[in-house]
């Protein structure tokens, strides 16, 4: 299975969705791979820790190579490395990624990313791709690679506004480029239970007819020590109420 996460906001949770997801598929035993598209580089600091730091292939370099001719065409695997995570892979990202879009673009290189999960398929159980806060090229491209898309919400009235014309975005690419995908549900993150917005605006998604999932991921500092470690919840306290939350998240996906 692919699945993108996918918002055009800033800091509502993608990068702690993915890896959080994927580390969890990956305790279960299933071979994870989290592809890092996001030039700011949050989830392969997560998964990575001090390690990001280190000079490596990945994102970028894979993208790079479609545009240029080569004798020896370097397999997708080249441009994954092992994280502390058993059976957990990244592609990491790199701040490269913002220097290469324009000419990607103008390239038409749409397709290359798909392509690519698909000479992997054999290879992973799961596949999760994290994408910048914005619908561009490697948004796209995620997305016509996916085969389910994951929408965090963060319970605020310019982020319910904002879902519409998310939703119809995604709508453009399955009919112009995927038809296979499927817009899996909205994961509410940051929920705070004992306040009345939060609650209104989730129910009023509710009663708009558009996809929650259950449950919804609380709000914790727990998720920021999560963080400030590079530690998904999984592995820092698996008996944790958001740890929790996630495993029940996953478990809902998984069927």
């Amino acid at each position: 299975m692919r699945r993108v996460v996918f918002n055009q906001k800033g800091g509502v949770g993608k990068s702690t969705i993915t890896c959080n997801l994927a580390a969890m598929a990956a305790n279960a035993g299933r071979r994870t791979l989290v592809i890092d598209l996001d030039p700011q580089g949050n989830s392969t600091r997560y998964l990575l820790g001090e390690g990001a730091d280190q000079t490596m292939a990945g994102a970028a370099e894979f993208f790079e190579t479609t545009l240029k001719f080569s004798v020896r065409t370097p397999k997708t695997s080249d441009f994954i490395v092992e994280t502390p995570w058993e059976n957990l892979h990244l592609m990491p990202s790199s701040a490269k990624l913002d220097e290469l879009h324009s000419k990607l673009e103008s390239r038409y290189k749409i397709y290359k990313l798909r392509d690519a999960l698909a000479e992997l398929e054999d290879e992973y159980d799961e596949v999760w791709i994290d994408t910048p806060p914005a619908l561009n090229f490697y948004t796209r491209s995620a997305l016509i690679a996916a085969e389910g898309c994951l929408i965090p919400f963060d319970c605020d009235d310019f982020s319910r506004r904002a879902l519409y014309g998310l939703m119809e975005s995604v709508q453009e690419i399955q009919t112009d480029h995927n038809p296979g995908l499927a817009v899996e549900g909205i994961v509410v993150n940051q929920f705070q239970a004992r306040a009345s917005l939060p609650q209104r605006t989730v129910q009023e998604l509710i009663d708009e007819g558009l996809p929650v999932l259950q449950p919804y991921l609380s709000s914790s500092v727990k998720m920021k020590e999560s963080h400030e470690l590079a530690r998904p919840m999984i592995h820092l306290d698996p008996r944790h109420k958001l740890t929790l939350e996630f495993q029940a998240l996953y478990d809902g996906l998984a069927g």
